[in-house]
């Protein structure tokens, strides 16, 4: 994996990124499911420019919020949608929006633990019924989609009692992992790197949730230049491969 990061960070300095003399510290809101991705190329990006970056996490409707409210950020990586609201309002730089990737959401089991069937929604739904608990986090659009999701395929009512609502610091592959609970159900990229979970596989298509990120510089971002070379390290060729790693597909 060093390799492949090190082949961004020379991928992005072969397109003329600024280095150590420009250094600036660029803070980062970011959306969970991208967090990992950021979590591997940062430190190269860090490395190779001299600049610095903070990160902070939350869900994308919390951080909208928090951007609303007049917190300070150089970029934002939200959703589309989040990212064209916040324009609107005079809180993104205008024209600045890149989509990043896209992740799907997967079923989480025990490490070693058997892997239910899921190909199918009845299969889905099978799994779900003979599971002794399901986790997932409540808040954020993923969550919401869920919460729906069970109620729609009439298994809600089923499983009330055996569903396990989990706040944002705790998520579901983290739940399952530390025996919580018996499958948790998230966005792919937020399985993979617990080590004690293991990913079943995504959800059958007909109900397969994907989201899209994308990242933008903050109106009165404070290091835009910055920010935008942070932008170009993380859409350069190479980083595809972190990306999948990760559990994303790039945008393209």
């Amino acid at each position: 994996m060093r390799i492949v990061v090190l082949s961004v960070a020379a991928a992005v300095m072969a397109a003329g990124m600024p280095g150590a003399a420009a250094a600036a510290e660029i803070k980062v809101l970011t959306a969970g499911a991208f967090k990992q991705v950021l979590l591997a190329l940062v430190p190269e990006f860090e490395k190779q420019t001299g600049h610095k970056v903070t990160l902070a996490n939350d869900t994308v409707g919390a951080l909208t919020k928090r951007i609303e409210g007049g917190e300070a950020f150089d970029l934002a990586v939200l959703t589309p949608a989040a990212v064209n609201e916040l324009a609107n309002k005079g809180k993104i730089a205008a024209g600045s929006r890149v989509n990043l990737a896209r992740v799907g959401v997967g079923v989480v089991v025990r490490e070693g633990a058997p892997k239910p069937d899921i190909s199918s929604v009845d299969a889905f739904k099978r799994a779900l019924l003979d599971a002794k608990s399901v986790a997932y986090v409540e808040q954020g659009g993923t969550g919401i989609y869920l919460k729906a999701l069970l109620v729609r395929l009439g298994i809600a009512d089923a499983l009330k009692d055996r569903v396990k609502a989990l706040p944002p610091e705790n998520p579901a592959a983290h739940a399952v992992a530390n025996g919580e609970a018996e499958i948790g159900m998230t966005q792919i990229s937020e399985i993979l790197p617990y080590a004690g979970a293991e990913l079943v596989g995504p959800f059958p298509s007909e109900i397969q949730l994907t989201t899209t990120f994308a990242t933008a510089v903050g109106a009165a971002a404070q290091q835009p230049e910055a920010a935008k070379a942070l932008i170009k390290f993380l859409t350069a060729p190479a980083a595809a491969a972190v990306f999948k790693a990760k559990g994303l597909d790039p945008a393209g």
